[in-house]
């Protein structure tokens, strides 16, 4: 999502990251739940805590502002 987007006035901790995953990566539990993904999209806090795993990129976009928090994307 290449959406601009203002982040004056926003609090440190209704920022969330969001970043691409190797399924590969993932603990062999959760690879078997990716249903032939090889990639997949986590959702941070501001912290570090993964929030979330979502099978792409809009998605977890649409997820985190529908949570009333600012994604931003991390390579």
């Amino acid at each position: 999502m290449d959406t601009p987007f203002d982040f004056k006035g926003i609090q440190q901790d209704r920022l969330v990251y969001i970043r691409p995953v190797n399924v590969s990566d993932l603990p062999k539990m959760m690879r078997a739940q990716a249903q032939g993904q090889t990639r997949i999209y986590a959702v941070h806090s501001s912290d570090g805590e993964r929030l979330a795993l979502v099978r792409n990129r809009k998605l977890a976009f649409e997820l985190a502002r529908q949570n009333e928090f600012a994604p931003v994307n991390v390579h």
